[in-house]
């Protein structure tokens, strides 16, 4: 029992700390060593050294080259303005008397191409201020359309998205980006539809209200600057002041300038397809099963090699397209990839933490509990489990890390007994991790507040409903329709 109580305190303390601002890389650790001294007879140094540490470094053996070329491509789409360009190129089209769905959709298209939602949020933000303020929608609602956009359908459910809580999965599953497709449309469709008629409904009101955009004179700089240069020289405009947005709808870029911006995030998508789907199963591959090499084959490490393969393309059509752009081309790529670094090692380090857990003697409790949710049906333990955890370190992929660290053998020696894809685990758990993680201290969540000049009473509520309520009841409808139907 003491054992129990150490695992459960130290799992409060590590989200109350966190929310508090404390550095995982710090908490991890030390939050892991607390529960051991609750475990009578368990080493702590050993603890440490001989579980902590491995569990870290091989998430970070697994997944660094992942972190570090989808921060680079960021970066890049980021720098070179493209990443502008596709947003304004949206947001043009569709026009101000569509201000939510335009800016829904240009995070979106970003974010599913493959740029990080954090660049996504900077990029993003002067564009939707400047359309939310001419169309006089509350400012409030920003950062519900931005999550909407960015956190959400193209985060967890859509088949083929490089995110990287679309590829933890893989290697346990053996599996790839684009498992169960049809479930992961249908699971995006209610997340996409839901949330754009909630956030249309709010702004509805409002201006029945006669609420408009309202007074927010120290709207904060949501750009590096970089990217909004870039973009406005390449649409042959004088750059724009990211603290002061434009009272007028961005204009459209031409239509060369849009296919050059989308032809990295094109690539990304239809070459992770081709790989993962067709060319690698199709190679010789037989050498993976030699000691050397892992002792593996080709299904546990396809998805992860289409990935890799198509972002490495990716950042060199970006490079050659744009080149004449990166005024030091050398500077951003080490910007790019000095950003994968943190994420990377907080994502680890919560995934260390999971294994000491793991290993500790009241985990067995714990863990007997979560598979005896409906002990015929794995993925409804699964989804709650993995939710939970990701509530707990308010991150999906560290959530889903720990879960799947922990848990993930015996789901899915549980699934195949009860004839459940693989296919059909993957997609319930990467969009069970889109649900309790954007609870208020939720890294993402805060940022994207900050970005915004805004707090969590004024627009948090519309972030709960689209990056938390509207998710877990697609997360159910998957699972209901994946339980009659299976995987599709």
């Amino acid at each position: 029992m003491i054992g129990i109580i150490g695992i459960v305190l130290s799992l409060v303390l590590l989200m109350a700390l966190a929310y508090r601002g404390v550095s995982v890389l710090i908490l991890a650790p030390l939050m892991a060593l607390l529960a051991v001294l609750f475990s009578p007879g368990t080493p702590v140094l050993a603890s440490y050294t001989q579980v902590f540490m491995p569990a870290l470094g091989g998430f970070v053996i697994a997944f660094f080259p992942l972190f570090l070329l989808g921060a680079v491509f960021g970066k890049l789409m980021e720098a070179s303005g493209a990443a502008l360009v596709i947003a304004r190129a949206i947001v043009a089209q569709l026009g101000e008397q569509r201000a939510i769905l335009a800016i829904v959709l240009a995070c979106a298209v970003l974010t599913y191409g493959g740029v990080s939602l954090f660049v996504v949020a900077f990029a993003v933000y002067p564009i939707a201020a400047a359309l939310f303020k001419q169309a006089q929608v509350p400012k409030r609602l920003i950062p519900g359309t931005i999550a909407l956009g960015a956190f959400t359908f193209t985060m967890t459910a859509l088949p083929g998205t490089p995110a990287i809580q679309n590829a933890i999965p893989m290697p346990f599953f053996g599996t790839t980006p684009f498992a169960a497709p049809g479930l992961g449309v249908i699971g995006g469709l209610i997340m996409l539809g839901f949330g754009v008629w909630w956030l249309t409904y709010r702004a509805a009101v409002a201006a029945r209200a006669g609420e408009g955009y309202g007074q927010h004179p120290d709207d904060p700089p949501a750009s590096t600057g970089d990217a909004v240069h870039a973009s406005a020289q390449c649409m042959g405009h004088a750059p724009v002041d990211a603290a002061q947005p434009s009272t007028s709808a961005p204009s459209a870029p031409s239509t060369a300038e849009f296919a050059a911006a989308m032809s990295p995030v094109v690539l990304v998508i239809a070459l992770n397809y081709l790989l993962a789907t067709w060319v690698f199963p199709a190679l010789d591959t037989s050498y993976l099963a030699e000691s050397r090499f892992g002792s593996t084959h080709i299904g546990a490490v396809r998805g992860i090699w289409a990935v890799l393969v198509a972002l490495a393309a990716a950042i060199v059509l970006i490079v050659v397209i744009f080149r004449r752009r990166f005024t030091d081309l050398g500077k951003t790529l080490e910007k790019g990839a000095s950003g994968s670094v943190m994420p990377l090692l907080n994502t680890a380090s919560q995934v260390g933490f999971g294994a000491v857990i793991a290993s500790l003697a009241g985990f067995v409790l714990i863990r007997d509990l979560v598979l005896g949710i409906a002990p015929d049906n794995p993925l409804i333990s699964m989804s709650i489990a993995v939710n939970i955890l990701a509530g707990i370190t308010g991150s999906a992929s560290g959530g889903m890390s720990i879960a799947l660290q922990t848990l993930g053998d015996t789901w899915l020696a549980m699934g195949q007994a009860a004839g459940i894809s693989p296919d059909l685990l993957h997609r319930v758990t990467t969009i069970a991790t889109g649900g309790l993680d954007s609870l208020p201290h939720n890294g993402a969540v805060i940022t994207l507040l900050g970005i915004c000049g805004l707090t969590h009473r004024q627009s948090y509520f519309d972030i709960f409903v689209v990056a938390v309520a509207i998710p877990m009841l697609a997360l159910v409808t998957v699972v209901t329709l994946g339980t009659l139907f299976g995987a599709f």
